[in-house]
This record gives structure tokens, C-alpha cells and sequence, in this order.
């Protein structure tokens, strides 16, 4: 079985919009055909997908998903996310298509096609059951919230969900460590930057700016309130 190889079809609503997805990405197409049936087949180095037509299909409910497994995925993230702007004019981080947001240590990411498609890539050596670039060692209330925030972003794709479990343990009253607890308003603060919620992302960024925070705490702080600030940036 050494010699063995899996190629997945995905369906696909437009051909040509589909590969020019793709070819944002830095597929190549080697193969093309509408009739008897519309097929093509891309690839980008070891990679390989290939797509057929199917009518009726409705993007927003497909549920057609690859998993790639890939040497390292935090430089192909980049090269996608450029690719995407220089076809998009934005990052496209909502709706069809899109490509899911990464952290510095992430082990996985998705894009999204327009034919709703999900193809993830994933580091060879990631751990199967969490993502260590925002798990949090603390049992505290805040630190499971974190936990389960970051699983529903980046394992479930939903930053709604996210935004809900943050929410309702920022909103209980106790003594929470201060550095933890503006740790997860920076955790919010990203899904509200992603989630458009604009009112919601200017006072989660000056309760932000007013905690008592020491200045080597910030500086910790400093990485994640970074990404948010170039997460607003490539969506202007």
C-alpha cells in the first residue's frame, strides 16, 4: 500500500469560480472538461483536489470536508491569506468563500470554498484532541472558558458559539486573576473584530486599556492584542 493515494471530488456549484478559489491559493488546474460531465482536477505540490459539478447543490448547507496533513501550516496560512487579498481585496474571514484565522503555534486552519467546501490543513505532529497556541492550564472558570472558546474557533469553526461561552463567564461576578481575565477580553475582542461587532470590539479594547495590569503583563498581553490589530488591518 506504499504506493497508494487518496484524491478527494468535491462537489461544486461553478467550475470556473471554484478554480479561481483555488488558484488564489496556488493550485494549478491539470485537467478541465465540461461535457459529457463538468469535471477538473488541481494541484499544488503534493496536493491534490479534484471537483465535480452538482446541480441543486446549495453552498450554504454543504458539508463536504478534506483533511490535509501538511509539514507546517502557519507560512502556507500566510501564503493563503495573501493570495486571497490579492483576489478578494479583503481577508475573507465570514460567509463564502473563507479562510479560518491563525494564531503563532495553531496547528490547523480551513478554508472555505464558494461551494462550501471545507478543507482543513493540518501539521503532521498536531495533537489530535486540542490546539495547544490557546489552551490555558488554568482550571479556573475563565481558564475552561478560554479552553472551550478556542475549540469552538478554531476545531468547530463557529465564532459565535465562541463569543457566548466568553461572554457568560466575563459577565459572572468574582475574583478573577486580572491578567487572566483580560487575556479572555483579547480572546473576545479578536471574535468581535471578526464578527463585525464593532460597538462591542471599542469597549472590550478600553476595558483593555484600563485594567490593572503591570508593564511585563502587558508586554505578555501584547502578542494577541497584536494579531487583533492585524486582523482589523486586512479587513480595510
Amino acid at each position: 500500500m506504499s504506493e497508494a493515494m487518496t484524491i478527494p471530488v468535491l462537489p461544486c456549484v461553478s467550475l470556473p469560480e471554484t478554480l479561481a478559489f483555488y488558484g488564489a491559493l496556488g493550485f494549478e488546474v491539470t485537467h478541465q472538461q465540461k461535457a459529457p460531465y463538468v469535471y477538473a482536477a488541481t494541484q499544488r505540490g503534493e496536493v491534490q483536489l479534484h471537483f465535480m459539478g452538482l446541480k441543486g447543490l446549495d453552498p450554504t448547507q454543504a458539508y463536504s470536508t478534506c483533511l490535509v496533513i501538511v509539514p507546517e501550516v502557519e507560512r502556507l496560512h500566510e501564503t493563503f491569506a495573501e493570495g486571497l487579498r490579492r483576489a478578494y481585496g479583503k481577508l475573507p474571514i465570514s460567509g463564502l468563500p473563507r479562510i479560518s484565522r491563525m494564531k503563532k503555534g495553531q496547528s490547523r486552519f480551513r478554508v472555505v470554498d464558494v461551494a462550501g467546501n471545507s478543507v482543513i490543513f493540518i501539521r503532521r505532529d498536531a495533537p489530535d484532541d486540542d490546539d495547544g497556541a490557546a489552551r490555558s492550564r488554568s482550571d479556573s472558570r475563565l481558564g475552561k472558558a478560554l479552553r472551550a472558546a478556542a475549540r469552538l474557533r478554531d476545531f468547530k469553526n463557529d465564532d459565535a458559539a465562541a463569543a457566548k461561552v466568553l461572554d457568560v463567564a466575563l459577565a459572572r461576578k468574582g475574583a478573577d486573576d486580572p491578567l487572566e481575565r483580560v487575556r479572555a477580553l483579547a480572546a473576545r475582542l479578536e471574535l468581535a473584530v471578526a464578527l463585525g461587532e464593532q460597538a462591542r470590539a471599542r469597549a472590550l479594547r478600553d476595558e483593555i486599556d484600563a485594567a490593572p495590569l503591570s508593564g511585563e503583563e502587558r508586554a505578555q498581553l501584547q502578542p494577541q492584542l497584536d494579531a487583533v490589530d492585524a486582523l482589523q488591518g486586512s479587513q480595510r
